[in-house]
């Protein structure tokens, strides 16, 4: 039999370190939660509690204590349940925030526990302190412990405490609660990896790798189509998911129309004519008038359901109401039955959208008209906007070299142009630990898009973070100007980091290159087709690299674009009508690309 389970504890906020992520962080090349199921590999299962995280192996048991976020407590009980199959004799229970912490430290416990029979080992870190969540526990006496509380929630870890504990010395332990103890952390892990770095990795240093080629236009857009982790699939209601994108098709519950309807204002009436009008009226969504008989008539609306013996509607332009309410056809009109059948349009089964259709509008009015009011659907695509620098200030007035935030509250309404929901948006200060904290603080986003801090220059950190978290890069940079510093990553939660060019036009003529088929990528939506046509005065514009300019609509079709450019500001935009892609070395008339402006 196993000698130990595992429980891995995964889940809530680190309050003091600004509420992130802290099983993400990253140190010495690796996060926190690898460290600790590196350190419990020697056991049999094991259980990691806290928000999903589809990275994790499949051989890790994944659970939430319920409710979450109610303490560590909860979360050990939780973890407990979910080993309760072929269960271990002895638990290691362990918080996922030590960086240094070994295999060795759990084999201590486990030899100390062999030793002297404990109920109970824990670790003391370096001042003395019982470190509660680096212990390992006899199974039963960790159940009879947890059945002794009225309740779990909320509880600290010395609830649980027996009272046959052993408390071993174990240098190195400690954990990370705060700013200054994850910059000392780092700071002693790049100490160990330069100490022990090898002569052969030496000559590799990073300063001598050749960085990858940008990537054109169309081929980062191909790789973010079909590189990126799509979302998960889930049911729910059309109206609330505008943006979102079909992950099945869409078929007809019901007939449309759902009975026989007039297709225009005039008359039912039965057989050739001409006929006798009754009184009674029928209205769309009022009652149905009592059937007719031959030569009757009965006045009628669009839409209403058309009696039993209807045999055709005659259009009030085509009638004359005679004395005696006597109702004839006027001569030389068409004869034309105007009505629309139960189930012409659809009948039940019928094929509405197919799978990677986009939620629109339009899909929503179709679906409901078939009595359809639910679907599987990807998306939408969820965002949060970081805004950078120290010199960004959005309220308030400015002090010495700062600038106003002028995109950062204009995003939104372009994200949702391209049905990206804007979570929140947050300002990043220049901080040594900033990119890589708000890198792990993304489990209820899509898409994290950063403006600023992608280009090579001293406080351009977001490449480094990005290779610190082990993220996998999609898109290094662009061959497009401007744009050309663009970064596009996947972290291994699987939410995908946009980062954009800080000057403002750049920043938003990259996302508008790139918005739609990131979306594309993570929804797995149906491409949209291209906006094309000539640009006239391509010859004075173009360069040696694709650019992205400014463009109005001219007169005879296609674009002209704007010959001079300011990337520090939008005000180039306020006239325009869009932006063009202008090939390197384009002559006058070649035809191009147009992203139109978001309304």
């Amino acid at each position: 039999m196993r000698a130990a389970d595992a429980i891995v504890l995964a889940g809530g906020r680190a309050s003091r370190m600004g509420g992130i992520d802290k099983p993400g962080l990253v140190i010495g090349g690796r996060t926190l939660l690898d460290a600790a199921l590196a350190a419990v590999a020697g056991c049999g299962r094991t259980v990691v509690v806290g928000p999903r995280r589809p990275d994790l192996a499949a051989r890790f048991l994944q659970v939430r204590e319920v409710p979450p976020g109610s303490g560590p407590v909860a979360a050990v009980d939780a973890g407990l349940r979910a080993l309760d199959v072929d269960p271990a004799p002895l638990v290691v229970v362990l918080a996922a925030d030590m960086p240094f912490l070994t295999a060795a430290a759990i084999a201590t416990l486990l030899r100390q526990e062999a030793e002297t029979g404990a109920d109970a080992v824990f670790a003391a870190d370096d001042d003395g302190r019982p470190q509660y969540l680096i212990g390992l526990w006899r199974r039963a006496a960790l159940i009879a412990e947890l059945g002794k509380l009225d309740s779990l929630i909320n509880q600290p870890m010395k609830a649980l405490i027996p009272t046959e504990t052993v408390i071993v010395p174990m240098p190195g332990v400690a954990d990370v609660d705060t700013d200054d103890e994850l910059q000392r952390a780092r700071t002693e892990a790049a100490a160990v990896t330069a100490a022990t770095e090898t002569s052969a990795g030496a000559e590799a240093r990073v300063s001598d790798v050749v960085p990858p080629t940008p990537l054109t236009v169309d081929e980062a857009r191909r790789v973010l189509r079909t590189d990126l982790s799509r979302l998960t699939a889930y049911r729910t209601r059309l109206r609330a998911v505008g943006g979102a994108v079909l992950a099945a098709p869409l078929t007809a519950e019901g007939p449309l129309p759902r009975f026989d309807v007039s297709a225009m204002d005039g008359y039912a009436v039965c057989g050739d004519g001409p006929w006798q009008l009754r009184r009674d009226i029928g209205f769309a969504g009022g009652q149905r008038p009592v059937g007719l008989l031959a030569g009757e008539a009965v006045r009628i609306a669009t839409g209403a359901h058309v009696p039993d013996g209807t045999t055709g509607v005659l259009r009030d332009e085509f009638a004359e109401l005679g004395p005696g309410h006597i109702l004839h056809r006027l001569p030389d009109t068409p004869a034309r039955a105007d009505i629309r059948r139960r189930g012409e349009d659809r009948g039940p089964g019928d094929l509405v959208a197919v799978a990677r259709t986009r939620v629109t509008p339009a899909l929503i009015s179709a679906a409901a008209s078939v009595e359809v009011t639910e679907a599987f659907v990807r998306g939408p695509v969820r965002a949060r906007i970081v805004m950078t620098g120290d010199e960004i200030r959005s309220d308030g007035p400015l002090r010495i070299g700062q600038t106003r935030d002028s995109i950062g509250p204009v995003l939104p309404d372009i994200f949702a142009h391209y049905g990206i929901r804007t979570s929140d948006r947050v300002h990043l200060r220049d901080t040594a630990s900033g990119f890589d904290e708000v890198l792990t603080a993304t489990e209820d986003i899509d898409l994290l898009v950063i403006v600023g801090a992608t280009g090579g220059g001293a406080a351009d950190q977001l490449r480094g973070a990005i290779a610190r978290a082990h993220a996998r890069v999609l898109v290094h940079r662009l061959r497009l100007r401007p744009g050309g510093s663009t970064l596009v990553a996947e972290l291994r939660s699987g939410t995908t980091v946009l980062g954009l060019p800080g000057n403002p036009f750049a920043a938003v003529a990259t996302l508008m290159t790139l918005a739609a088929a990131i979306v594309d990528g993570r929804t797995d939506a149906e491409p949209g087709r291209l906006l094309t046509g000539p640009l006239h005065n391509a010859a004075s514009i173009t360069s040696t690299v694709p650019r992205v300019v400014p463009a109005r609509f001219a007169v005879s079709g296609g674009w002209l674009g704007e010959p001079q450019t300011s990337t520090a500001h939008l005000g180039d935009l306020v006239d325009a009508d869009g932006l063009v892609l202008v090939p390197a070395g384009a002559a006058d008339g070649v035809v191009t690309e147009f992203l139109p402006l978001p309304a």
